[in-house]
């Protein structure tokens, strides 16, 4: 037995645990059109928890967040948030879930404060909330002096800190980051991972943080190995490590990639 495959099987032990899980997903595969973009992916994430779904471009991670996000209906499978199903009760599932997209989604002409209030009407939220809670979020990631400001005069990884306020508006359990660092210098990287580690921490929230670079990655993350539409090892960097006889999560994800290609070429 391969240790990819051993590592697999491991990981559907850990996976077992979902009746309380923050995001469970089962047995779920996509197509677009005759090509296969995810190959009966299942995990299972618990609250409280940080954990990085790793892969290169084009393993499956932004289908995976659109999928969980209900940007595309669900096929094969099943996705629950908290328990509730993504597919026949996706109202009470989104609820519960926090969003950042990999694209910039904030109107660049409008002010910060309004962006926050336009998201915090789509929840219901009414007005006079909005504001007490936009202020408390831009708080959080400091950056409350820029609040009047339009959003297209901030920088990128302050665009980036206002789309993790807005995500939080509505208070949600699990927040889910698909590739939030792109395009930014190390230093915002840096402030961006540290912030959403935070929450996990001071807010409780559940956290899936998808991203290709592996120096994202904590020796104590929780981190899911997604290559080419197939989980190939879900648990503990520390642990992935130890398995692959690496030197390091860059040596065991390289090693973990590199013992799939037979399957890849079959």
């Amino acid at each position: 037995m391969t240790w990819a495959r051993a590592a697999k099987g491991s990981a559907n032990m850990h996976d077992v645990k979902s009746a309380e899980a923050a995001l469970a997903i089962e047995g779920l595969s996509h197509w677009y059109g005759s090509r296969q973009a995810l190959d009966d992916v299942t995990f299972a994430l618990q609250p409280a928890t940080f954990s990085v779904l790793l892969g290169l471009n084009g393993a499956g991670k932004s289908t995976l967040f659109s999928l969980v996000t209900r940007l595309y209906a669900v096929r094969r499978g099943r996705i629950r948030i908290f328990g509730h199903d993504v597919g026949p009760s996706p109202g009470e599932a989104l609820r519960r879930l926090g969003v950042v997209f990999q694209p910039r989604t904030l109107d660049l002409d409008l002010s910060v404060m309004q962006n926050l209030r336009y998201h915090a009407a789509l929840h219901g939220i009414g007005a006079r909330e909005a504001r007490a809670r936009g202020e408390a979020m831009l708080a959080r990631v400091h950056l409350s002096e820029r609040a009047d400001d339009k959003v297209r005069n901030l920088s990128g990884g302050q665009m980036r800190r206002v789309e993790i306020a807005r995500a939080l508006l509505h208070r949600p359990r699990l927040l889910v980051l698909d590739e939030p660092t792109v395009g930014l210098d190390i230093k915002a990287r840096s402030e961006i991972l540290g912030h959403v580690h935070s929450l996990v921490i001071e807010e409780g929230v559940c956290v899936l943080w998808a991203t290709h670079l592996v120096d994202e990655v904590g020796d104590k993350d929780d981190v899911i190995v997604l290559h080419l539409g197939k989980i190939l090892a879900h648990g503990p960097a520390s642990e992935l490590v130890a398995q692959s006889g690496a030197a390091d999560i860059r040596g065991a994800f390289s090693a973990l990639t590199s013992a799939s290609a037979p399957d890849e070429a079959a």
